[in-house]
């Protein structure tokens, strides 16, 4: 059998099932692929080795006709979902000790299904970043050029799928911490549609445009992670009760008849030539295949930008207040509690952090909530009506993900301004609350693009079933980083 840390979840489910191979073997392979190129990535904060092998032993003695779908199938969580019994950081030293008593939904759909973790991987601290160097414990590298980011914030789960670590992973994405680090790694990521995957055990960032979705090379094991984490979950208040597709059956390889809608707006200026150039072409192979091409107009999409930079700070100062030292994680000594609270967070959270959480009390703020907090949820719904007028006409949206590729390791560090941008082909999404997948699709300087494909709400199934169909005639996602 070939390399065992190159299977795919699907091919590696099959060997399973086969009895060619065991959960063991696989799950030792991929410890050793870890053990080989982590030094060099990083994109772990926890590794769950001894646990992870005996799951695997486990899941070997149980194994049955009727296992769960992921029976067996070693995965690997980013470190803003909560694992009971593992320390879950959000990439911050004010939460460095912190291990939560209980798992999150999808935690525990995943283990319901099988699946095995490796451990967890890092962030930007709390999700907030592009870059993944905001994290407390160490930068994660780009598989395919160490001196460049992963993107972030979900770099470490991008990287980790890239660098043949695991077949797949969790993700989180706010305003883009899915799909921008998909592109940049040369993986796919899907950000379901907001309310399609409970956010119960989600260490939340903004509340209203956080999502959890896979990481994996390819959109078949993406469809397959969807399945188990997908669905109504009633301790989410803001879980949808929408019934999930079956989205393995939707993978027809068949784009004929679908209209594909290309927004002006998303090839903006600045975009890198190779950027704009393997996206065309992407598209251009949609084309032919049948699928009709039509331009179209998303005219909101300017003000994506400044709308999503108040909106989330704004609920990011809320979400954060509740870290003060005195119930998570480690409290610095003060004279008094009002003291310790202040040096804690003072001391603890990162300028990334420090800075959002400014703006967000300022929009917030009385004489200011108006003028910029109510504005901005004004501006959002007509960025939502954009993309209910677009749908009215096409079946699905083509796009860049990112402007450019990958980019040096501190380039933008000491740029605030530069970074957001980095995010602005995919902040109307989250704003929007619609699905997003994300497939590579080219290089450009050597470097991974990824085409974006934006669907209707709660319509993964065509966004699963295009992106494979375009992976079966390409081979960018075949393609691995030489580490």
């Amino acid at each position: 059998m070939t390399d065992l840390h190159t299977l795919t979840v699907a091919a590696a489910r099959a060997a399973l099932a086969a009895g060619t191979l065991s959960s063991y073997e696989l799950t030792e392979a991929l410890l050793a692929r870890i053990q080989a190129v982590e030094p060099r990535v990083r994109a772990f904060i926890t590794l769950t080795g001894e646990q992870a092998l005996a799951e695997a032993r486990a899941a070997d003695a149980t194994r049955r006709p009727d296992s769960g779908p992921l029976h067996g199938i070693p995965l690997a969580i980013k470190d803003v979902i909560c694992t009971n019994g593992v320390r879950t950081t959000c990439g911050s030293a004010i939460l460095e000790t912190f291990v939560p008593p209980y798992d999150a939904t999808v935690v525990s759909r995943l283990k319901a299904a099988g699946a095995i973790s490796l451990g967890k991987l890092n962030c930007d601290e709390f999700a907030m970043g592009s870059s993944t160097e905001t994290s407390a414990f160490h930068i994660t590298r780009n598989p395919w050029d160490l001196e460049r980011v992963p993107g972030g914030s979900s770099g470490g789960s991008a990287a980790a799928v890239a660098a043949l670590m695991a077949p797949a992973s969790l993700g989180t994405d706010t305003g883009g911490s899915i799909r921008q680090p998909a592109a940049l790694c040369g993986v796919s990521g899907l950000k379901p549609t907001y309310g399609r995957v409970s956010r119960f055990g989600l260490v939340a960032y903004g509340s209203s445009l956080d999502q959890i979705g896979p990481f994996a090379r390819t959109v078949e094991d993406l469809a397959l992670l969807m399945q188990v984490i997908a669905g109504h979950d009633p301790r989410d208040g803001t879980s949808a009760p929408v019934p999930v597709a079956d989205y393995c059956a939707a993978l027809s390889g068949e784009v004929r008849g679908l209209r594909i809608g290309v927004p002006g707006e998303y090839f903006v200026e600045g975009m890198e030539p190779g950027v704009e150039q393997a996206t065309r072409e992407a598209i251009a192979v949609l084309r032919a295949q049948g699928a009709e091409v039509v331009e179209l107009s998303l005219p909101h999409t300017r003000y994506a930008l400044p709308a999503y930079y108040i909106i989330a700070p704004a609920e990011a100062s809320a979400n954060l207040a509740r870290f003060d030292g005195v119930r998570y994680g480690p409290r610095e000594p003060g004279e008094s509690m009002w003291d310790e609270i202040e040096l804690t967070r003072g001391r603890r959270f990162g300028p990334e952090v420090r800075r959002r959480i400014m703006l967000g009390t300022y929009a917030l703020s009385a004489g200011y909530y108006d003028a910029y907090y109510k504005r901005a949820q004004q501006v959002r719904t007509l960025i939502k009506r954009d993309f209910d007028a677009a749908f009215a006409h096409v079946d699905v949206i083509a796009a860049p993900t990112s402007p450019t590729v990958a980019f040096k390791v501190g380039e933008k560090l000491d740029n605030p301004i530069a970074m957001y941008l980095s995010d602005v082909c995919t902040l109307p999404i989250n704003l929007a609350g619609v699905p997003s997948l994300v497939v590579p699709c080219g290089f450009s300087q050597g470097l991974p693009v990824g085409l974006q494909l934006i669907g209707r709400p709660f319509d993964e199934a065509t966004l699963l079933r295009v992106g494979d169909a375009y992976q079966r005639l390409t081979d960018w996602h075949t393609r691995y980083p030489a580490l």
